[in-house]
């Protein structure tokens, strides 16, 4: 199987952010999205910024392609006003997390005029209607397809960095989980889900494509749902690492930190350097570490096992990234994951509201929606 991968300017970036709906008076989910989305979609004259997932009670904001973090974190600040008050008339507001506090899966509604979420649920039945998720994904332009997949492998090294700071789903039905990313190990239950398997090349990645279409796994490249894949209708390396985020300066540290990354890798390549990698199983632990402990998870660092605080470590990153932030203009951005760890992460603030609200919590979904309208 050959699959053209369409090569983009280098280091340009696009946000797909998903929201979920919740009602104003119970906090709960509310099915409104696609009366939002066609309200919003009018009002934009633009079908392709606002768009439908899997269940009703989510909106999808999409930004065009972009230089700089600024230019996109400012499309979504606009797009998502749209929505809040495309919202508003029908009792509905707007959050972000990685799960809703409360909600039960059972009772949400499927997008049922979608013949790709039919199927999907169709195959994966308990597993998939389970999916009551969100998250964000942040694709990175690549000018030369062959980089495509050792960027891949080597930014694996990063998904507990990504997943620690943008852990945001700490209750599951009315339950704390104990877990900072409940939604990491949700959704890795699907097929194709989680961490991508061993590729060495394009060659391979175009092997695997073609296995899984024929064994009837996939239906094409789209299907496959990595923490981290290539994108090759857009010339990207996309990160699906992250839960949801809940406020828009986090979303562009989070843009900012994948940005200048996936460059920096991009920078050895072009020296001629090989990029460097770690077992499989380190990867694995540092994942299920990241989703458990959040911020407080010691990862393996390296190929020789050597472990550190994850805060500690993207503090250092942040140093040594930041020519390459500043090459790129996003060194605001880049910086606000110092922040971060100062304030700590959504996961943090939402069990620290619902303590210091008795356990409610609708406190809990209160806050998420004040916080990310604070943000824009």
């Amino acid at each position: 199987m050959d699959i053209r991968f369409t090569e983009s300017r280098p280091s340009t970036i696009g946000v797909e952010w998903e929201l979920p709906l919740v009602d104003r008076g119970t906090g709960d989910l509310a099915p409104r999205a696609p009366a939002v989305i066609a309200a919003v979609q009018e009002r934009l004259g633009d079908h392709d910024r606002v768009t439908e997932e899997l269940l009703t009670n989510t909106v999808e904001v999409v930004t065009g392609v972009h230089e700089t973090v600024g230019g996109a974190t400012n499309e979504l600040a606009g797009i998502i006003g749209e929505v809040i008050d495309a919202a508003e008339p029908l009792d509905a507001q707007v959050m972000c997390s990685g799960t809703h506090p409360f909600a039960q899966w059972d009772q949400q509604e499927i997008t049922a005029d979608s013949e790709h979420y039919t199927t999907l649920i169709d195959r994966t039945r308990w597993w998939g209607r389970q999916m009551l998720i969100w998250g964000v994904h942040v694709h990175v332009g690549i000018d030369d397809r062959d980089k495509a997949v050792p960027i891949m492998n080597a930014m694996l090294a990063y998904v507990p960095h990504l997943q620690a700071f943008t852990a945001s789903s700490p209750f599951w039905g009315g339950t704390d989980t104990g877990y900072a990313s409940n939604r990491a190990l949700m959704f890795q239950q699907l097929p194709t889900g989680g961490l991508p398997p061993g590729i060495d090349d394009w060659r391979g990645f175009e092997t695997v494509v073609d296995d899984l279409t024929k064994t009837g796994v996939i239906d094409g490249f789209k299907d496959l749902r990595w923490d981290i894949r290539p994108s090759p209708g857009w010339g990207t390396l996309e990160n699906r690492v992250s839960d949801g985020i809940s406020t828009l300066h986090e979303v562009g540290a989070v843009t900012a930190f994948v940005q200048c990354l996936v460059t920096a890798l991009s920078d050895r390549l072009d020296r001629g350097e090989t990029l460097p990698s770690m077992q499989p199983w380190f990867i694995r632990e540092n994942k299920w570490r990241a989703a458990r402990y959040g911020m407080e998870a010691e990862i393996i660092t390296n190929a020789a096992g050597d472990e550190r605080l994850v805060t500690d470590e993207v503090h250092d990153l942040v140093t040594r990234l930041d020519p390459i932030a500043e090459r790129l203009g996003c060194q605001q951005e880049l910086h606000h994951l110092d922040t971060m760890i100062a304030e700590g992460a959504s996961y943090q603030r939402q069990l620290r509201v619902a303590q210091e609200n008795g356990g409610d919590l609708r406190a809990v979904v209160r806050h998420l929606v004040t916080e990310l309208r604070e943000s824009l």
